[in-house]
């Protein structure tokens, strides 16, 4: 069941391989996102020091939160992978031009998973095809609607 989704993501790259990964999270931040008080538009994926954390990701506090824990909403989180994984996004990155960006944060078995996308970016006319050919289908679906 998908929590929140970063359609910007799919608009500015070409994603060429998904990961599962899991989040370090506070307690307020589960309560947060359960009450779906995210969003992932601006957020970002890096590699510093062997780790992959994500950054910019917005999870709003909730009013009735604990009073003595002093909320940071944007701070870095740290993203749970298995060590080849790793090993294979840090090349990727750092040697292809790759980047790594957030795709959708969902749950799996009651625990809340984010979807990170190993992608390249896209030109400016790589975005105009794709809007065309998305324009095109939704016409193409039109069509078939009025013909049936």
């Amino acid at each position: 069941m998908s929590i929140v989704q970063n359609r910007k993501a799919f608009h500015d790259y070409f994603i060429e391989e998904r990961f599962e990964a899991g989040i370090v999270l506070e307690g307020w931040e589960v309560k947060a996102i359960r009450a779906g008080r995210v969003q992932l538009k601006e957020a970002y994926v890096i590699v510093h020091g062997g780790e992959i954390h994500l950054v910019g990701c917005h999870i709003s506090p909730l009013p009735a939160a604990s009073t003595h824990v002093t909320a940071d909403p944007t701070r870095t989180r740290k993203l749970l992978l298995h060590a080849n994984e790793i090993n294979r996004l840090v090349g990727s990155v750092e040697r292809s031009g790759y980047a790594l960006v957030p795709l959708d944060m969902h749950f799996s078995r009651g625990r809340i998973k984010l979807e990170i996308g190993l992608a390249k970016g896209k030109k400016q006319h790589d975005k105009r095809t794709a809007e065309k050919d998305r324009e095109w289908r939704r016409e193409q679906q039109r069509l078939m609607r009025v013909k049936a």
